[in-house]
């Protein structure tokens, strides 16, 4: 979609004087719309009720919408007709795609200037901070639920298959060695599998091998930035995954996050997942599972440094006669959940990131992560080792649509289809078209 169709009228919204603040006769209501299903979406509610009965100013009204492309979709189309939400809850590969939409959107640093009501970027956590912010340090979206890939196991069967349950395999020959003894024992009928493949096996595995995955800073740096996915780094890891399929000791079970209830249900003795599937793993599982770093090949690099995060943020969105209330009522929404008491149990409650180094504090000053061994290792993977270009994340416009694309030439080598370096090939080729159209639709 071309950001003159998209955007059409965003200039005039923004340009529109903000209405003086007014004395409302009951509360500002607000609408947020969100992606959070399952058990994440039951704690989204609650704190939105905590903050509806924190103060009587302002009631929040927060609305399921589906998937992540779904939400993000349903805004977009929301704000062509003159109706958006107030906060969209967009997903990280949307963040490029946001950061072009001009004045569709208020950008947080925006919004709290406009409001004179205050919150600090330095109070986030330095990967989620830059991930949402602009080169000059300023916020342009709400960081909230920000996770990050890791490796679930399932302790149980390790043990069943003679595996040590304390001892998670660390580098990919580990794995691979480990999901082989997994596959003849059997102690589950798949032996490994992961969610969300291009986060994971991908962009993950450039973010901690400090690989670059797209030229011009991984495309921070300018939007003519180009796919590097078909290097012999990339096509080494897929064709791991081929032969390992191939000996029947990782199965592809499907896109995003279909693979997330084959671990639970204690399918799959390793899943490759976000470190957000806690909340689910905990509500489902029926044994004792614990989570680990993501594994790393010592050729490719020795010293692993931070993976990247996903989940997403909140972005404020315009519209005409939104009243200066509103804004300032949805500054006031985002302060709650940033204050510390927030942040932490948000965290605690859906295996998310706490977004803020007072609420990892104060995670750490109530024992729960004592309590709860490996509920911090997000936290140290997300900082382990110096943010680099390469690790810092990705910023591609209309980088979903890449995914599926790459999840296309993919499938068709699990099928035996196409080699690993021919499926990296295509990915990159038609990649890159879709760099060239939205480089293209930016600048219409």
């Amino acid at each position: 979609m071309k950001r003159r169709t998209l955007l059409a009228g965003a200039a005039a919204i923004a340009a529109a004087p903000a209405p003086a603040f007014a004395q409302a006769a009951g509360p500002t209501k607000i609408l947020l719309w969100h992606a959070l299903g399952g058990a994440n979406g039951d704690v989204i509610n609650a704190q939105v009720k905590r903050f509806n009965t924190s103060q009587s100013a302002v009631e929040v009204t927060a609305i399921f919408k589906g998937s992540y492309a779904d939400t993000m979709t349903a805004s977009i189309a929301a704000f062509r007709a003159g109706q958006p939400p107030h906060i969209a809850q967009v997903f990280e590969v949307g963040t490029g795609t946001m950061l072009a939409a001009g004045g569709a959107v208020k950008q947080a640093w925006q919004l709290f200037k406009e409001t004179g009501l205050k919150l600090d970027p330095n109070a986030y956590i330095a990967g989620v901070r830059g991930y949402y912010s602009l080169p000059n340090g300023a916020l342009a979206s709400m960081p909230y639920n920000s996770s990050t890939a890791i490796m679930w196991y399932n302790k149980d069967a390790f043990e069943k298959a003679g595996l040590d349950p304390e001892k998670p395999p660390a580098t990919w020959a580990e794995v691979e060695k480990a999901a082989a003894t997994l596959a003849a024992k059997k102690p589950t009928p798949i032996a490994a599998t992961s969610s969300w493949l291009p986060w994971i096996q991908l962009e993950q595995y450039a973010a901690i091998h400090n690989l670059s995955y797209a030229s011009h800073g991984d495309g921070y740096d300018s939007l003519a930035a180009e796919l590097l996915i078909n290097k012999p780094a990339f096509v080494k890891q897929v064709q791991r995954l081929l032969t390992m399929s191939k000996d029947g000791s990782f199965k592809y079970t499907g896109r995003d996050t279909a693979p997330d209830a084959i671990f639970y249900s204690g399918q799959a003795a390793i899943g490759f997942g976000s470190s957000a599937g806690r909340a689910d793993i905990v509500k489902n599982a029926k044994f004792k599972f614990a989570e680990a770093l993501l594994p790393f090949d010592p050729a490719v690099n020795p010293h692993p440094i931070n993976s990247i995060i996903g989940g997403a943020s909140f972005w404020t969105m315009t519209a005409k006669g939104r009243t200066a209330a509103e804004y300032k009522a949805v500054a006031a929404f985002y302060q709650f959940i940033a204050t510390p008491a927030e942040a932490a149990t948000y965290s605690q409650q859906t295996g998310y990131v706490p977004v803020t180094t007072a609420g990892y504090a104060l995670s750490q000053s109530q024992g729960y992560y004592k309590q709860n061994p490996g509920a911090d290792l997000p936290v140290q993977q997300l900082g382990r080792g110096k943010l680099t270009a390469n690790s810092r994340g990705l910023r591609l416009g209309r980088l979903l649509e890449i995914r599926n694309i790459i999840y296309e030439e993919l499938e068709k080598a699990f099928q035996g289809q196409q080699s690993a370096q021919k499926a990296m090939d295509l990915s990159v080729s038609r990649g890159n078209a879709v760099l060239r159209a939205f480089q293209k639709s930016v600048h219409t």
